[in-house]
């Protein structure tokens, strides 16, 4: 009995071989779907767009009116921030507290590519949720507050999305740099809600180029924007490059 062999393919000359793995977009939408395919993730998705209504109505009952919108809207700006940031830390360094990063860079080898594809989805996410929440915000303010001025609310609005998206990425980057979902939360939320308030209250012009929870409600209401802008960049590019450096060091098994 005899056996006929298939004659192998050779690729033409200058013929480029395809990429079998997922590309860039198809990686930043699986990533989406991953943060938030987890209880912990739509939990967190959740009260981004739920704490600036909250935070509108609590200050409401507690106010007799004559709120500044864009005042406002920078603290609770300032609070969807913080809860997004746990957002893109979780998108991360949960996937090495849970061991599912074996599975991610067995599929994706370049670390590189998937850091890549976390920061866009959690810049995307975060754009998203911030805009649904200070959307909702604005929304609580016209129907329950009264005496409301209006005045830069605009810029308020933009500064808040825009400062979404950016601790989303800080998130990201400070999760893939620390590689466990406790303790990023923890010594984040410790530097920006302990150490950075203090240093305010010691040496205030140092703290206002170091907080960037603070400079997004100095940006929202219609204060100088250059430092503002300057200290969260600051921290989305060294939380960024610290995540990729340890991450491209840091063994999977």
């Amino acid at each position: 009995m005899s056996t006929t062999l298939a004659p192998a393919v050779v690729p033409a000359a200058g013929s480029t071989a395809r990429r079998t793995g997922p590309s860039l977009p198809g990686l930043i939408g699986l990533e989406i779907r991953k943060s938030l395919s987890t209880r912990s993730g739509r939990s967190v998705a959740a009260l981004a767009v739920l704490v600036g209504p909250l935070g509108v109505l609590l200050a409401t009952m507690t106010s007799g009116g004559g709120v500044v919108a864009a005042m406002a809207l920078g603290i609770m700006g300032m609070l969807i921030a913080l809860v997004l940031l746990a957002l893109g830390v979780l998108s991360t360094a949960g996937e090495w507290t849970h061991r599912s990063v074996q599975t991610t860079y067995l599929l994706v080898p370049q670390r590189g590519r998937v850091l890549a594809a976390k920061a866009v989805a959690m810049a995307l996410l975060g754009l998203v949720l911030a805009a649904l929440g200070v959307g909702a915000a604005v929304g609580a303010l016209a129907l329950f507050t009264s005496g409301v001025s209006w005045f830069a609310a605009g810029q308020a609005v933009v500064a808040v999305i825009a400062s979404g998206a950016a601790f989303a990425v800080i998130g990201a980057g400070i999760g893939a740099a620390v590689g466990n979902s406790a303790a990023a939360l923890t010594g984040t939320y410790l530097t920006l809600l302990g150490i950075l308030p203090v240093l305010n209250s010691v040496e205030p012009e140092v703290a206002a180029k170091l907080d960037p929870a603070s400079a997004i409600v100095t940006l929202a209401q219609h204060g100088a924007a250059t430092t503002p802008i300057a200290v969260i960049a600051g921290w989305v590019v060294v939380s960024t490059v610290a995540g990729v450096l340890v991450t491209r060091r840091r063994a999977v098994a």
